[in-house]
């Protein structure tokens, strides 16, 4: 039924091979009929579903290139395994442009791939924080998400006492004890 008519009251005429829709008296819309599941004429969604319709994997693409490099980047990652599943969080990312400009999208996008997280929650929360400008960390871990030591240094700092010298310190401690 086309959404304009949502919420109205409408008549419905169903034979074995059409259905159609009257309001007012006056026919609106007619399919044919199926004997089992649905069909929806797109026409029949509101302009701002169909332009969600429309937003598919090449779409964005293309809306990324617009971008940028970085952008189109993050996009194909995102669109690069399960392009369906991942498709709503590719079209958050090309949203963000509305709100935040194609330069500031760009300059978050190139610092999430940067920090080895081009994801939209990423991309968002660096616009939201304002840090897309900010300058890269300089680390020399090679994006290690910890600080190494390796073996030597865990101990080196360290000092553990040896069964002689727990002996000692009581002994001490018996003879400071004695002498009060």
């Amino acid at each position: 039924m086309p959404w304009k008519l949502i919420g109205r009251r409408v008549d419905v005429r169903s034979t074995a091979t059409m259905v159609q829709i009257f309001h007012e008296g006056e026919l609106v819309k007619t399919h044919a009929a199926l004997e089992q599941g649905k069909r929806t004429d797109k026409n029949d969604y509101p302009p701002e579903k169909i332009a969600f319709q429309m937003r598919t994997p090449i779409w964005c693409r293309g809306q990324a290139s617009q971008v940028g490099d970085a952008c189109r980047d993050v996009i194909e990652q995102l669109l690069e395994v399960n392009a369906l599943y991942r498709l709503r969080a590719a079209q958050g990312v090309l949203g963000l442009r509305k709100e935040h400009g194609d330069t500031r999208l760009e300059a978050a996008c190139r610092k999430a791939i940067a920090v080895g997280d081009p994801t939209y929650r990423t991309v968002k929360g660096i616009l939201i924080a304002g840090t897309e400008t900010d300058p890269e960390p300089e680390t020399s871990d090679a994006g290690a998400a910890a600080f190494l030591h390796g073996p030597e240094g865990l101990f080196a700092a360290t000092t553990v006492p040896t069964l002689g010298d727990i002996h000692d310190d009581q002994d001490r401690g018996d003879a400071e004890e004695a002498t009060r």
